[in-house]
């Protein structure tokens, strides 16, 4: 929506990172499983931002495609990758109309949710593919700044991923924390 990619356009137009340059703690901290479980290095960054995941899989071997509704994120994002002299399919789409073209080997989901979309990325995984997911989860903690519709509810990642063939490798949520968070490892079957 043109509303949605103009308010993350403005939030990625000041200098710097909006969620910093470093890559997420939870991507970082499961790597080396990551890489021991994936069948291959073909890697997907749903709604990448200004790439600071996409560019941390790059360094590590994967072949990555990031998907992001906002011109301005993903211009910064092949800014730093050219900086850093990587390849990375970066791509400007509208998530709630995008269509999964690909099969993944890892499929990354932080700070994102779009409950409609998680089907069809379990879909286009790889027998024994990876997602890996951490976004926001509804907690006193959230205020009102945050749309409740794009919140996840506790438990809910859980129940989600166990109706899918695979196995939940790693499920987290942290209500207590100043930003809650929900985590997930999946393994499809």
């Amino acid at each position: 929506m043109k509303e949605d990619a103009a308010r993350w356009d403005a939030r990625y137009e000041a200098s710097g990172c909006f969620h910093g340059a470093a890559p997420s703690l939870f991507l970082v901290d499961n790597l080396p499983l990551i890489k021991s479980l994936a069948p291959g290095p073909l890697a997907l960054d749903i709604a990448c931002g200004e790439g600071r995941n996409s560019i941390f899989l790059a360094q590590h071997g994967f072949t990555v495609t990031g998907i992001d509704i906002s011109g301005r994120g993903i211009t910064k994002a092949r800014q730093r990758m050219e900086e850093e002299g990587l390849v990375i399919d970066f791509r400007v789409a509208d998530l709630e109309k995008y269509t999964f073209a690909e099969q993944y080997d890892l499929i990354i989901n932080f700070n994102f949710l779009l409950r409609e979309l998680i089907p069809p990325m379990v879909s286009s995984l790889t027998t024994g593919g990876i997602i890996l997911f951490d976004t926001i989860l509804d907690a006193p903690s959230c205020g009102t700044v945050h749309n409740r519709d794009y919140l996840l509810q506790p438990g809910e990642l859980l129940r989600i991923f166990s109706g899918f063939d695979g196995t939940i490798l790693k499920s987290e949520e942290h209500p207590e924390k100043d930003a809650p968070t929900a985590k997930l490892m999946f393994r499809k079957q």
